[in-house]
């Protein structure tokens, strides 16, 4: 896909699932990646496997995620990494795990814009920054109050780094998936009295893969949306359409 070979570009959460996918996607088309998570295992087998390189750092640290990117050459970024927290109501929510889920889905995809965009603006070659939020931070879900705070957090990270960035021609947008049947997941979403309720009011009515999140996102790192910034894109079945 054109215009991805401009630089390198950074995916948090590469150790995970959907992470994993955005980095095969990418490589896949051309672009230079660099793998970015905390288990140093799976991020080495990534970069056997794809060619991409492999950096650990702890998105809760602002020292870890500063020493990782200060001086390095990035062009693009997608934050990806995330925390799935508890099931829980406002009422009965462990407000310990709301402040994990916090500091790694917000703070950290900030602490990771922060730090890259810097770095992309000394370049000055412009670039791309894609967040990875949720459906739960367009809709209200049962359960997510913690997840669905996170996201929506994100969402306005989104905005108001695409409207700070944008004069340096850096593009800011979000994806917004539905449920992925990651091991993350399917502990919960997989339970036939929520599974089956849920795709009953999806017009698509089934689960994403993860090859589907990753490409909508190869995309808006590409050429092809080089006139889009400070969009939320969801990829969700039309779940929120409804």
């Amino acid at each position: 896909m054109k215009g991805l070979n401009k630089g390198p570009i950074l995916v948090t959460g590469a150790s995970g699932g959907i992470g994993s996918a955005i980095v095969r996607h990418l490589t896949e088309a051309g672009a230079t990646v660099i793998a970015a998570g905390r288990d140093e295992i799976k991020l080495a087998n990534l970069a056997a496997q794809t060619g991409a390189e492999a950096l650990a750092f702890d998105l809760t640290s602002e020292d870890s995620v500063q020493d990782a990117l200060e001086a390095r050459e990035i062009w693009g970024v997608v934050n990806c990494g995330g925390f799935g927290g508890e099931i829980a109501t406002p009422m009965d929510t462990d407000i310990g795990v709301f402040d994990k889920v916090i500091a790694v889905n917000a703070r950290g995809a900030l602490l990771v814009t922060k730090y890259a965009a810097r770095e992309m603006i000394r370049i000055g070659k412009g670039g791309a920054i894609v967040n990875v939020s949720s459906q739960a931070s367009l809709v209200a879900l049962k359960g997510h109050i913690s997840y669905g705070a996170s996201k929506a957090a994100l969402d306005n990270i989104t905005r108001a780094s695409a409207m700070e960035l944008g004069p340096h021609g850096i593009r800011v947008n979000s994806v917004h998936p539905t449920v992925v049947m990651t091991p993350m997941s399917t502990w919960y979403w997989g339970r036939p009295e929520i599974e089956g309720p849920f795709l009953k009011t999806m017009p698509l009515g089934r689960w994403a893969t993860e090859d589907e999140i990753a490409a909508p996102i190869v995309f808006l790192l590409s050429d092809g949306a080089s006139m889009i910034s400070g969009a939320a894109l969801p990829i969700d079945g039309g779940f929120t359409a409804v």
